[in-house]
C-alpha cells in the first residue's frame, strides 16, 4: 500500500514540508480472522469532505454495501481552539448547522454515541489517533482499521457475497500488478501530491509538488486515451482512488490548493474518464459537493465558502468537455 516515506519526518514537518502520517488502526477483515465479512457487523465513520473518506465511501457506493456496512457522517469543519476539548478535531454535528452554515446529510454517532472522533478511539482503547475514516467493528466495539487504502482493498475483495449484482470488480488478480503500480503513482503524485502542494510552507516543496502533479495529470490523459480506465476496460480500485482528487480539482484544489495551471476539462480523455466515473451506479450521490467546499474553505482564511461554479458538478454528466459561459458551465446532453 502507498504511503509517505516517515524518514526525518519531524525536521521536515519544521521545516515547512506537509508530511502525511500513518494510520495506526490496521486489522484485515477475512474469512480466517477474528473480523470475518458479514453483513451488518461493520460501520464507518466518515467525512465527506476528506478525500481519503471519500474513496471508502465511494467502494461503498459502487459495490451496493449500502445496507452490509452501516454509516456515519460528520460535520465538515473540525473543531475550533475555542472548543473545549481543542482545535481539529472531527466532531459530529447531526443538525448540519454552524454559524451561516446548513449541511444536509450530517448524522450523530449511531452506535456509541459519541461526540467526538477520538472519543470512538478510546473507548475502543486505540491512543493517539483522530483521523477517519474508520471501520468499526459493531460487534467487538473496536476499530478494525483507519487506513483508507486497506479499507477500499478490503471491501473490493472480502466482501463478495454481499455486492450489487454486476458491480465492478474492483481488485482483480490477473491485474493486480497493475493497479498496485498505478495506486502507487497517483498516491504520491495526485493524491498526496495535491496536498503537499497545498499544505507546505516551503516554496520550493510546493513547486515540486505542483510539477509533479501537473505532469501526472497530462501522463494519466495520455493513457485515458486509448483506454476506458486506468488499468483496462473495467473500473477498478485504481480509479476509484484517483476520483475524489479529479473530482475536487475544479471547484476546489485549483484555488485552495494553488493548482493553477490548468483545469481537469482541459484534459479531454480525463474529463470524459471522469464523467464515466461520475455516471457509474452511487457516485453521484456519493460525492456531494456542498460538504467538501465546506470543509476546506469553512475551516482556513477568511472561511468564506465560494458560491461556484455554477453548473459543476451537473455537467459532468456529460463526457463532453463544457463550456463555460458568463460562470456557467454548460454541456451537451450524455448520449
Amino acid at each position: 500500500m502507498a504511503e509517505e516515506d516517515q524518514t526525518n519526518a519531524v525536521n521536515r514537518r519544521k521545516e515547512g514540508e506537509f508530511v502525511r502520517g500513518v494510520s495506526k488502526a490496521r486489522n484485515q477483515i477475512s474469512p480466517d480472522s477474528k473480523y470475518p465479512p458479514e453483513s451488518g457487523r461493520y460501520h464507518l465513520y466518515v467525512a465527506y469532505n476528506c478525500p481519503w473518506c471519500h474513496r471508502v465511501i465511494l467502494a461503498r457506493a459502487i459495490l451496493g454495501l449500502e445496507d452490509v456496512i452501516s454509516m456515519d457522517v460528520l460535520f465538515p469543519i473540525r473543531s475550533d481552539e475555542d472548543d473545549p476539548r481543542g482545535q481539529s478535531l472531527w466532531k459530529f454535528r447531526p443538525s448540519g448547522e454552524y454559524k451561516h452554515i446548513k449541511l444536509a446529510r450530517c448524522t450523530k454517532d449511531t452506535v456509541l454515541g459519541k461526540d467526538y472522533i477520538v472519543d470512538i478511539y478510546s473507548a475502543a482503547g486505540v491512543q493517539g489517533e483522530k483521523s477517519v475514516p474508520i471501520l468499526f467493528d459493531k460487534k467487538t466495539k473496536t476499530v478494525v482499521n483507519n487506513e483508507s487504502s486497506e479499507i477500499l482493498r478490503m471491501m473490493g475483495t472480502q466482501f463478495g457475497a454481499f455486492t450489487r449484482r454486476g458491480s465492478p470488480e474492483l481488485y482483480p488478480e490477473k491485474d493486480s500488478k497493475k493497479i498496485d503500480d498505478m495506486n502507487e503513482y497517483v498516491y504520491h503524485a495526485i493524491n498526496n501530491g495535491a496536498y503537499k502542494a497545498g499544505f507546505s510552507s516551503k516554496q520550493s516543496v510546493y513547486e515540486e509538488a505542483y510539477d509533479k502533479y501537473f505532469k501526472a495529470l497530462e501522463k494519466l490523459d495520455g493513457t485515458l486515451a486509448d483506454s476506458k480506465f486506468l488499468c483496462g476496460s473495467e473500473m477498478s480500485e485504481a480509479d476509484v482512488r484517483l476520483f475524489p482528487t479529479i473530482f475536487r480539482h475544479d471547484p476546489i484544489y485549483h484555488t485552495r490548493m494553488k493548482l493553477t495551471k490548468a483545469f481537469i476539462r482541459d484534459y479531454p480523455n480525463l474529463w470524459r474518464w471522469s464523467s464515466d466515473m461520475y455516471n457509474s451506479p452511487g457516485v453521484a450521490d456519493a460525492s456531494p459537493l456542498d460538504h467538501m467546499k465546506t470543509g476546506y474553505f469553512g475551516r482556513t482564511g477568511n472561511r468564506v465558502i465560494p458560491k461556484g461554479p455554477e453548473g459543476y458538478p451537473s455537467c459532468m454528466r456529460s463526457a463532453q468537455v463544457p463550456v463555460l459561459t458568463k460562470g456557467v458551465f454548460t454541456a451537451a446532453p450524455r448520449k
